[in-house]
């Protein structure tokens, strides 16, 4: 028996963890591929261009072999910055990956805490009913009693256990991956700070273009006559570009431009955010309608029972029966808008 709790255990504690370790396993695995990129650029950008090849440096002088190497400042601070872009390019990954599971999956999170409430309320009502039913069975053996007053309580335990079960089969129907317990907005905002910080990192490693200083060095060697042996030489150069400004201000301007057009964007957080809190208010105002419906036949059950809050006669007591049943059918609906109400209101205060 002990050994069969510990596998029950073990065996949900793995189904809660293994969509964790897989989320972690799938960041991961984005995080080294984007970094194997930007290492791979970076060492293209920081390592040296080998030159050889013959050159005639003017009309009427000998030819001359040259071989040289050369390499270019701004590219060296290039290499760090891809680096840079590709470690903000994974903040995001993760950021923006959390924030839309916790999007896609929070309806279906408060649905199924819904459902798992209605559960315990079937249960709560059918063990009232389940005590009616004992006293009407005791009074039908004392001739007190009629066989058709204890069938509608029957058929009302009928009712609850087709709603037990068609509960129990949605809740089995619902997936809802382990959420994060930061709130919704807390996440949005973190995939949209680390979104901003990409782009500037973008912006920055786009600027390096503006400039650059290269060093060369080598030897060069006459080819004919060979009277000479290889000779040195260096060289700086200093590359700028004359529209750098107007090209930087267009890059200023395209970072703000990309944070404008992700927040009208349909398939972005921010944007899905705004559907789910609407979706949350619709929800809200249906559970309320239906709620005040509920409330309105409840009052006058409440009415009817205290008709008969001593029934005297068998007739009296059947209707005091088959109101306390009904009663019983409304105070699970009751109650189950009521939490609906609360839990999706609690949410919309917490995460947005």
């Amino acid at each position: 028996m002990i050994k069969n709790l510990w596998k029950s255990a073990l065996a949900a504690t793995f189904f809660v963890a293994a969509p964790w370790f897989a989320k972690a396993q799938e960041d991961q695995a984005y995080c080294v591929y984007v970094t194997e990129q930007a290492q791979a650029q970076r060492n293209l950008l920081r390592t040296p261009t080998a030159t050889a090849g013959f050159t005639q440096p003017e009309t009427g002088l000998p030819v001359q072999v040259v071989g040289a190497a050369t390499l270019g400042l701004s590219e060296v601070k290039k290499a760090g910055l891809t680096m840079d872009v590709a470690r903000k390019d994974c903040e995001l990954y993760k950021a923006n990956t959390w924030a839309q599971r916790d999007i896609q999956y929070a309806l279906a999170s408060l649905e199924k805490e819904a459902l798992l409430n209605r559960l315990t309320l079937i249960e709560r009502a059918s063990k009232s009913l389940d005590a009616m039913i004992d006293q009407t069975s005791k009074m039908l053996d004392a001739q007190n009693a009629t066989r058709l007053m204890l069938f509608t309580l029957q058929t009302t335990k009928i009712k609850l256990e087709a709603d037990r079960a068609d509960t129990s089969a949605k809740i089995s129907a619902v997936y809802v991956p382990p959420l994060s317990d930061e709130p919704l907005k807390e996440l949005v905002a973190q995939k949209q700070g680390t979104e901003t910080d990409e782009q500037k990192a973008v912006d920055k490693l786009s600027r390096q273009n503006d400039w650059d200083i290269l060093l060369t060095v080598g030897v060069h060697q006459q080819v004919n006559p060979a009277t000479y042996g290889p000779q040195p030489y260096g060289a700086v150069s200093i590359n700028y570009n004359l529209a750098s400004r107007s090209i930087d201000r267009h890059l200023d301007r395209a970072v703000d431009a990309h944070d404008q057009w992700k927040k009208l964007q349909e398939s972005d957080v921010v944007r899905q955010m705004e559907v789910l809190r609407q979706q949350l208010l619709n929800c809200v105002a249906a559970q309320e309608v239906k709620l005040a419906a509920f409330e309105e036949q409840s009052k006058q059950i409440d009415k009817n029972l205290q008709l008969v809050t001593a029934p005297d006669t068998t007739a009296a007591f059947d209707f005091h029966n088959q109101l306390a049943a009904t009663q019983l059918l409304l105070e699970i609906e009751t109650n189950d808008a009521t939490f609906r109400i609360g839990r999706f209101r609690n949410y919309l205060a917490k995460n947005f």
